[in-house]
């Protein structure tokens, strides 16, 4: 219990405990987003914008392995760490437990699903007759990598949480690095095309997962018994409440990736740059913001310990200098990322090939301009979302995320090229993000508001009506 009680979550410096714990998260989110861009580069220069269309539309695939991952991830760390702060050991190993073993049988669950139906997703995804084959071999290996990514996915939070932030890291920059050395093996030497960057990420998300798997009968908070490991209904309905932000964001981000697909086809078809280019540039902007994201996720992943913790031991003052350290941090962060988005577009595009194709370039240039305008002001809302199911106030987050994604992203999806044609489709992001930015300053400052701004006397009263 003492190792509990002295949990230097509750009493290390807060300015190197942050680094301590989102540096490592940081690295290991961005590397993660990785994945998809080092594919994206290689296939555009050894397969061309038709490969790099063919990812986009097998993106979704990917997002699905994020809504539920981070869902049982995200939920399990923030009830861990909660637990924990409460001192509640046993808790807080069964939730951790259930999540390993939920992670793998939803991972078996999709792989099957995927490989059954996959034509079928491929088009409903928006993939033209000329992508498909591309998508198909694509997506068809790299299904058998779902489970391994859906694990890695879950059970980095969890690693990080139990303060092993370097561990987590490291199984995903090895992941990425072998991704990287074997797509240009596969790809140009071996001359496999979209199936050789294929079966290097797979192989790279084998090998990450594996790492992570190693570490659980190592965690430092808690001893783990095999029982622990089946999925029990109360506990699975703990991390579904707590981690339902992150599954209704990435969840609604997939809805979002198929209509937009769709749009880019139909409304693209119809313009001078066809179908086919509107599609490989929104897939390979997506991806580019996803290295901003991964910033931002990596940030509040190493503070979320630190919110659920203190929070859980009602270490008030500890939350609120946490969050006003993480909050500027990441406008920081945001700046410099929409500085290079906005001056340096055509420098960031040109990595992923296609130089000889001045319409694609007239397209990418203005889609990812207008696309990340906001970028500047989003890393507010991305923290706020993540903030508030550390805490155990997971409604809040959702609020958040469903507002973004269902109640204004996808409307405005639609709408907006019904009344302004392909241009319609990048400018409902921006739009969407000025308003959601708003919508958390304002949640933020009405929890500020109800939150005791001390700890010392309101821990001694509180423990003494406890007992």
């Amino acid at each position: 219990m003492s190792e509990i009680t002295e949990n230097p979550l509750g009493t290390k410096s807060l300015g190197k405990l942050l680094f301590s714990l989102a540096l490592p998260a940081i690295v290991a989110n961005v590397v993660n987003a990785l994945y998809n861009i080092v594919d994206q580069i290689f296939i555009g220069r050894g397969v061309g914008k038709l490969g790099n269309a063919a990812t986009s539309i097998s993106f979704p695939l990917t997002t699905v392995c994020l809504a539920l991952g981070l869902m049982i991830g995200l939920g399990a760390s923030s009830g861990f760490s909660l637990e924990l702060g409460r001192k509640n050991e046993d808790k807080a190993r069964k939730i951790a437990g259930t999540a390993f073993g939920l992670l793998i049988i939803c991972g078996v669950i999709i792989m099957l699903v995927v490989r059954i139906f996959l034509k079928p997703m491929l088009i409903f995804f928006g993939s033209t007759d000329s992508i498909l084959p591309y998508a198909e071999e694509y997506a068809g290996i790299t299904s058998f990598g779902i489970p391994f990514l859906l694990f890695s996915m879950g059970a980095n939070p969890l690693v990080r949480a139990d303060r092993a932030p370097i561990l987590s890291m490291a199984s995903i920059l090895t992941g990425s690095i072998i991704n990287t050395i074997l797509d240009p093996i596969f790809i140009f030497v071996f001359h496999w095309g979209m199936a050789g960057a294929a079966w290097a990420t797979v192989i790279g998300q084998v090998i990450g997962a594996i790492i992570l798997v190693a570490y659980i009968p190592k965690f430092k908070s808690v001893k783990f018994k095999f029982s622990d490991f089946i999925p029990k209904p109360g506990w699975i309905w703990t991390i579904t409440k707590l981690g339902f932000n992150s599954f209704i964001f990435q969840f609604s981000t997939l809805v979002v990736q198929i209509i937009m697909n769709n749009s880019l086809k139909s409304y693209g078809s119809r313009s001078i740059f066809g179908a086919e280019t509107p599609l490989a540039v929104a897939g390979i902007v997506t991806k580019i913001n996803v290295i901003f994201i991964a910033l931002i996720i990596g940030l509040i992943n190493g503070a979320q310990p630190i919110c659920g913790y203190n929070y859980g031991a009602k270490k008030y003052g500890r939350v609120r200098k946490t969050v006003r350290l993480f909050m500027t941090t990441a406008m920081i962060i945001s700046i410099v990322c929409w500085i290079a988005f906005e001056v340096f577009p055509k420098q960031i595009l040109m990595i992923f090939g296609s130089r000889e194709d001045q319409l694609y370039f007239i397209y990418a240039v203005r889609f990812m301009r207008v696309f990340l305008f906001f970028n500047c002001v989003n890393g507010i809302q991305i923290c706020s979302a993540t903030f508030f199911p550390a805490i155990g106030k997971a409604l809040k987050g959702t609020i958040l995320s469903f507002s973004k994604q269902v109640v204004l992203l996808i409307p405005l999806m639609i709408w907006l090229p019904a009344v302004m044609g392909l241009d319609g489709i990048m400018y409902a992001q921006p739009v969407t993000d000025a308003i959601t930015v708003i919508m958390s300053l304002l949640f933020l400052w009405h929890e500020f508001r109800h939150m005791p701004k001390h700890d010392e006397d309101q821990d001694s009263a509180t423990s003494i009506n406890d007992e």
